[in-house]
This record gives structure tokens, sequence and C-alpha cells, in this order.
């Protein structure tokens, strides 16, 4: 009988990685966890390359080491991955002393920390637009002409609808009759 084997704790679209001993403390690198959280992966790595804290760069390797693995061992797109999770936890504390005044001793505290980062897929295929699809994946979307002549045609349609409009085109036949 015995005990069932642990459940599994990531969905099979998702890709870990995770460092045990960074030399900051959590403090500082939740800042920089917080920072890319929820964003796609290439977004959150130009963000982490160009960031001027200094863990940012560990931060970075992690990111890359989760890309790796998303691409290797779980067969996902890289480009339709983003950051689901990204958190932050205490690992150990070295004690240091220092001598101070009066024969006593100042406690100093050296603290590390751990980061894992959790990338999901996200499938854009069906549920939202390419341009919106294009958006959260931080690139630029590709509009064809015709598509945006459309698109164009229904912004004018629009603005022609509101009473602004109305009254500015009012305003304008009752100018030129005066001239």
């Amino acid at each position: 009988m015995g005990k069932s084997p642990n459940p599994r704790r990531y969905e099979r679209d998702e890709a870990v990685a995770s460092a045990k001993l960074l030399k900051t403390s959590p403090q500082k690198l939740n800042l920089v966890a917080k920072m890319i959280r929820g964003m796609p992966v290439g977004r959150a790595d130009a963000a982490l390359q160009f960031s001027k804290r200094r863990i940012a760069n560990d931060v970075r390797k992690v990111l890359l080491s989760a890309v790796s693995n998303a691409e290797n061992n779980h067969q996902l797109d890289v480009d339709q991955l983003f950051i689901k999770e990204a958190y932050v936890g205490k690992a150990m504390t070295l004690k240091r002393y220092r001598p101070r005044a009066r024969g006593r001793m100042g406690k100093i505290f050296k603290h590390f920390s751990r980061l894992t980062i959790v990338l999901k897929q996200k499938d854009y295929s069906g549920d939202i637009s390419p341009m919106e699809a294009a958006r959260l994946a931080g690139e630029m979307a590709v509009v064809s002409p015709d598509e945006q002549t459309e698109m164009d045609a229904a912004a004018i349609d629009a603005a022609a609808d509101t009473p602004e409009a109305d009254n500015d085109a009012a305003g304008e036949t009752a100018a030129e009759g005066k001239e």
C-alpha cells in the first residue's frame, strides 16, 4: 500500500530553473524578480540585460537556463514563453563579527537568497487578435495594407458618428456662408 507518489508540481507546458545561493539579500533580489514577473521572455531578457542592479546578471542566467529547459526538455516554443512565476526565498546567512568600542562585538550578517523562475507557454491562437498577441509577445505587429485600410475606415466612421463631429461640421458650413 504505502504512500501515493507526489503529485506533479508543474504542468506539462511549464519549465523551471532555480539558483540556490545568490549572494544578495532576498529583499534586493525580489525587486528584480518583481520587475520581470508576467513579462514575455524576450522583453524580460532585455530588461535584465540593461538593468543597473548587480544581481540582474545572475537573474538573467537563471532565466536563460529556464528557457533552455523549456526548449530542450519540454519542447516548448520559445517565442510563446512568458514568466508565470519568479519567486524569491531566503537561504543561509553567514554571521561575522567586527570589533567595536569598549570590547564589544558588532554582528555582520551576509545574506544569501534562492530564486526560482517558472516559464509557461501561452497559446495566442484563438482567444485574442493577432495584433494583441504581438503586443503581448513584445513584438511589433505586421499589418497588411488591406487590414490597415479597413482599420482606418472604421476609425473615420467611428469619429464621424460622434456628436462633436456633427457640431464641427455645422460650424464649418456656417462659417463658409458668412464669407
